[in-house]
């Protein structure tokens, strides 16, 4: 049976539909865990928009390919996503479907979908698999995709967010520790001179992004085990953790498994996506809710955190991995899916 896409406001959303427009061509996805998406090979991608005030959303760009994580442009005029290894611009309030753009960035940097923008909007920063290289690793150039520098060397890397005065990039850094790789938060200042780490006691640590005022790092982990806690928000200042990553202090706490916390440039919102419960990891496309919270004070309290249930849909890899709020803290961005079955599936077994 083909599943059918629910997002709510279902009103809203029925207003919004258009056509599939015409995409480039989409190999398999090029960010972590592009390969177990489930039986079917394509998806339909649906750029899609939410108002915070009305509810609504609109889809502004459909694909029958796979299209991720919309970033919002300085001047609020642009979403900025990833398709075939490409970036891409959309105009947000132009024609719809939005008619993408391609950046000018060499294409033999295969992009995949932790990119994004300073807070000045001068500068880009995205990860790719290098000219000649193997796995991902960080870049950083110009808001249009020129100059582009690598900003990491060592192991397998992906871009997760600017500080807001633009001299640190946060990443995800997968590196061998004792013979066992794994993956924890870094960053890298901006002339690339100087890498630091920041996490270090345990599980997967993941989707960092500071807070407007730059006091914080968001991120989602799953460092108290999987069995009882799973994947939840967490936070840490700037500079890192600290010993035992003490100074680490968890944001969310429910059955839900939450990915990729986004704080809105006013800093009074975090949206983040929730996978269900016992998920393992953000790789494949499931039913998952968008789901946010006032951002915390000075204290952080899971258990008591009023946690605003925005939307449900079929989304998953792709569909918010990066920050994708308005300017004007009015919106933000993200991408639904839907599969497209194989035009010649597989024969049932046979049988007596």
């Amino acid at each position: 049976m083909k599943r059918l896409l629910v997002l709510l406001p279902l009103a809203a959303l029925a207003a919004a539909q258009t056509p599939p427009a015409q995409a480039p061509p989409t190999p398999a996805p090029q960010g972590r865990g592009g390969a177990g998406r489930g039986a079917f090979a394509r998806y339909r991608s649906k750029i899609t928009v939410y108002d915070l005030k009305t509810k609504a959303t609109k889809i502004i760009f459909t694909a029958d390919a796979q299209w991720e994580a919309p970033n919002w442009t300085h001047d609020g005029k642009y979403l900025l996503a990833n398709s075939a290894g490409a970036l891409w611009k959309l105009e947000v309030d132009g024609p719809v479907p939005a008619v993408p753009q391609k950046l000018g960035l060499d294409a033999s940097y295969r992009c995949n979908n932790d990119h994004g923008l300073s807070f000045d909007g001068n500068m880009l920063a995205f990860s790719a698999t290098p000219p000649g290289g193997r796995g991902s690793q960080v870049f950083l150039a110009t808001a249009d995709g020129k100059d582009p520098k690598q900003m990491t060397q060592t192991g397998v890397n992906y871009f997760h967010g600017f500080s807001p005065d633009g001299k640190w990039l946060s990443f995800i850094g997968q590196r061998p520790v004792n013979g066992v790789t794994k993956t924890e938060i870094y960053r890298v200042s901006a002339d690339a001179a100087k890498e630091e780490k920041l996490t270090d006691t345990g599980g997967y640590d993941d989707g960092t992004d500071y807070s407007p005022d730059g006091k914080w790092i968001y991120f989602n982990s799953n460092r108290l085990g999987t069995t009882n806690d799973g994947w939840d928000i967490w936070r840490m200042p700037p500079d890192g953790a600290g010993p035992k990553d003490a100074k680490a202090e968890r944001v969310t706490h429910d059955q839900w498994e939450d990915w990729f916390p986004h704080v809105s440039p006013n800093g009074k919102w975090i949206v983040f996506l929730s996978f269900p419960h016992g998920t393992e990891n953000h790789n494949g496309e499931m039913d998952v809710v968008m789901r946010m919270i006032p951002a915390p004070g000075k204290k952080t309290d899971p258990e008591k955190v009023k946690i605003q249930t925005l939307l449900k849909f079929f989304g998953g890899q792709g569909t918010i991995n990066v920050n994708s709020w308005s300017p004007d803290s009015k919106r933000f961005a993200f991408v639904s899916y839907e599969p497209i079955a194989p035009a010649n599936p597989p024969a049932a077994a046979g049988g007596r």
